[in-house]
């Protein structure tokens, strides 16, 4: 598998418009919506899965209803940002289940990371005792989500 960009034509982009908000859509009833007949479909499907393109299929759960809406944007400010150090913190920061995303940055810091708990105190240990903790760490500023105004993880891929 490579990461260089694969071509998509029309069909693929509706494809993949469809099972970004349905991905237990049947074949049959993909094949209906992108206007196609349920073999070309299924072999379309089977190679955006096999190239890559489609990396897997996973439910999302509501994180309130989980008790975990305390939303913490932290930046993550390096004392080394040789390529050790940033491979050492990639591999580290994998560790935390908190941490949803983090993010390389070009800017005043060096990573981003989207940091979810149940209140501010399970915030505030999750800083203390593995943020923090992390190699190379040097200071970390915290800001905190008092919405979520847009948060469904879906990509349009049809006018890309």
């Amino acid at each position: 598998m490579t990461n260089r960009p694969y071509e998509l034509d029309a069909f693929d982009r509706k494809i993949l418009d469809v099972i970004a908000v349905d991905g237990r859509i049947s074949v049959t009833e993909l094949a209906r919506r992108i206007g196609l007949s349920k073999s070309p479909t299924q072999a379309r499907l089977k190679r955006l899965e096999e190239t890559g393109v489609v990396r897997g299929y996973r439910a999302l759960f509501d994180p309130i209803r989980l008790g975990r809406d305390h939303v913490a944007f932290v930046e993550v400010k390096l004392s080394d940002t040789r390529e050790a150090a940033l491979a050492a913190f990639n591999d580290s920061v994998t560790q935390v289940p908190e941490i949803e995303q983090c993010h390389l940055i070009a800017g005043a810091f060096d990573y981003l990371l989207k940091v979810r708990t149940s209140s501010m105190g399970a915030y505030r240990m999750v800083l203390a005792d593995s943020i923090s903790t992390l190699p190379h760490v040097a200071n970390t500023s915290t800001y905190v989500a008092m919405q979520a105004v847009k948060e469904e993880g879906v990509t349009a891929v049809a006018q890309a």
